[in-house]
């Protein structure tokens, strides 16, 4: 009977530390993540790329004949992309083919100094108070690492903790809120600082491969810098609360994988390959995320009406609706405000259609290209500080934030706005100018007299 009693004590005492060990898990899980702030960074006007800016950067290449000017205008006047985009030091100056170490971090130092001290400026957050530091840049990984240079520039502990990812594309700066959000799950109290760009520098690519072309058409200088945190005592100051982030990596399709491939052309020349599997690729992954979003943040009553007209089709046996017919979840039921990544007029119109979003909903991923181009990772930011600046963001409110990255890869996170949001940011000096009349570019205008050109032979016909 001892033997027995001490076996049902043992036993009661492990159900009870299970359910505590479940009560703890179910509580770390609901953590708290708020957005203190963010800054995001306006590179010096010097750099600015306009039209006859591009237009000399494009003559340098003698490498260039009648096919790729004509492919390089098709491609920028279809871009979205205004005059107004920044691009690195060393293209400027005319040293694109030859890209050193200094010129890589050159830019890297300008967008700390700029957007880093911004943000702790904003905050009043010292950097000794910071206690995470996750700093994503894709194609640029230094030794000591770019996230050693900022604890170094901005004198941070000894006992920070610093992460440095790369390779991750344009969505990684989702995965470093969900890294930040991880790390707050088993620390109370914890200050992250999030930095994400990416370097044009050295990845500026001067050869004649059409996949690899575009990068320079899309791909523009820009980083952003937020400060994360789970400690209650700055709920009141925050400007966000983190509801839910879910990523969808569908890399183990070949096809998938190789969509978006930073390589070297056949004579050597280093560049960003986006293949023709890439649209396929993001419709791809882009399912997969809303799939296990949708029941996350949307209302019953909308899941039901969802559920239940595909079951009347289904037993209809009605014929296969053609492509974009039939039952679709209507996102807005649950999100006010869509910040989509803007890497491009048509990843931005394939997102609107399949969500079946309004031009409003989608005129901030718009703006935010034309004003600054692609700025990979860091462009979320841009999209979600242009709501801010128009004064759209209310108390309230909920922010589904969509990205795409090599690999492949959709990243979403859903926010909910903690209070009435006016401050204008990096749109500072321009936002009364959006929308403008028209987002049509000058370069047909100055260039398409290329069309018009006889021939086919290599060479500059400037």
């Amino acid at each position: 009977m001892e033997l027995l009693a001490l076996l049902t004590v043992l036993l009661l005492a492990h159900a009870a530390a299970y359910l505590a060990w479940q009560a703890v898990s179910r509580r770390r899980r609901r953590a708290r993540c708020y957005l203190l702030d963010y800054a995001c960074h306006k590179p010096s006007d010097d750099r600015k790329v306009t039209t006859e800016t591009a237009g000399a950067v494009i003559e340098r290449n003698k490498r260039l004949g009648l096919s790729e000017y004509r492919f390089l205008l098709k491609v920028i006047v279809n871009s979205g992309i205004g005059e107004h985009t920044y691009c690195p030091r060393n293209v400027l100056e005319g040293r694109e083919e030859r890209p050193t170490l200094a010129d890589a971090l050159e830019e890297m130092d300008d967008f700390f100094a700029d957007a880093v001290a911004a943000v702790l400026a904003k905050t009043g957050v010292a950097a000794r108070d910071v206690d995470l530091v996750v700093l994503n840049v894709g194609s640029f990984a230094p030794e000591p690492s770019l996230v050693s240079r900022i604890v170094r520039r901005f004198g941070m502990r000894e006992d920070v903790m610093a992460y440095n990812l790369s390779g991750m594309g344009c969505s990684a700066g989702l995965i470093a809120v969900d890294l930040a959000r991880n790390v707050m799950l088993t620390r109370p109290r914890t200050m992250a600082l999030l930095v994400t760009s990416e370097s044009c520098a050295p990845n500026w690519y001067v050869g004649t491969d059409k996949s690899m072309m575009l990068g320079n058409c899309l791909f523009r200088c820009g980083g952003a810098a937020a400060l994360l945190t789970n400690d209650p005592a700055f709920r009141a100051r925050a400007k966000m609360e983190l509801r839910c982030l879910v990523r969808a990596n569908i890399g183990a399709h070949d096809d998938a994988h190789a969509a978006a491939v930073h390589r070297e052309d056949d004579d050597g020349r280093l560049g960003v390959s986006l293949s023709k599997a890439l649209p396929k690729a993001a419709v791809r992954a882009f399912s997969e995320n809303l799939q296990r979003l949708a029941p996350r943040i949307l209302p019953a009553r909308e899941l039901a009406r969802f559920a239940s007209r595909l079951l009347i089709r289904k037993l209809l046996r009605r014929k296969a609706a053609p492509k974009g017919e039939g039952p679709k979840i209507d996102f807005r039921t649950g999100v006010d405000h869509f910040c989509l990544h803007p890497g491009g007029t048509a990843v931005i119109e394939a997102v609107r259609k399949s969500l079946g979003l309004s031009a409003h909903d989608v005129e901030p991923a718009r703006m935010t290209l034309h004003r600054w181009g692609n700025t990979s990772a860091s462009s979320l930011w841009y999209v979600l500080s242009y709501m801010e600046a128009k004064r759209r963001l209310k108390r309230g409110d909920r922010v589904l934030m969509v990205t795409f990255g090599s690999g492949f890869k959709c990243n979403s996170c859903y926010w909910e706005v903690s209070r009435d949001l006016a401050d204008a940011g990096a749109w500072e000096d321009c936002i009364d100018e959006y929308p403008p009349e028209t987002l049509v570019n000058p370069y047909m205008d100055k260039f398409g007299w290329v069309n018009d050109v006889q021939g086919q032979g290599g060479g500059s016909v400037f």
